[in-house]
């Protein structure tokens, strides 16, 4: 029988994996031309959705390590020093997806279809992370 804590974070799971669907169906909506997106708004969309569901994928991490959560909205900084004495590994892929999704992808509006990838596949490997600690 599940715990608690793991039926909490088998729904944030799901969340985060709706999250990233729903990420994926924006990012076809950028379509491709060559190796740039065309649609920036589309892809803006996409990269903070993927983001969320990395977000969402932490939470269910630090919930299910007893990593308290902040009163106050959690930042990438948060996140960054939790793991920093967590998990080294998932704390890079973060990095990363943070760098690519939320700043470069999200705010600059960057439509380099490789570092697009690159930046959801560092999220689908956090939201893998959280699938097997449940």
């Amino acid at each position: 029988m599940l715990t608690e804590n793991k039926i909490q974070a088998k729904n944030i799971y799901e969340q985060a994996v709706r999250y990233m669907n729903n990420a994926n169906k924006e990012l076809q909506q950028a379509k491709k031309n060559g190796k740039v997106y065309q649609d920036i708004k589309h892809l803006r969309i996409a990269c903070s959705t993927a983001y969320m569901a990395m977000l969402k994928a932490l939470d269910g991490i630090f919930m299910l390590r007893n990593i308290p959560k902040p009163k106050r909205r959690a930042s990438v900084e948060y996140y960054q020093r939790e793991l920093s004495e967590v998990d080294k590994k998932i704390l890079t892929s973060l990095n990363i997806a943070y760098n690519i999704l939320h700043l470069s992808g999200y705010y600059d509006g960057l439509n380099d279809v490789v570092t697009i990838k690159r930046g959801f596949e560092e999220t689908e490997y956090i939201i893998l992370k959280l699938k097997q600690f449940i």
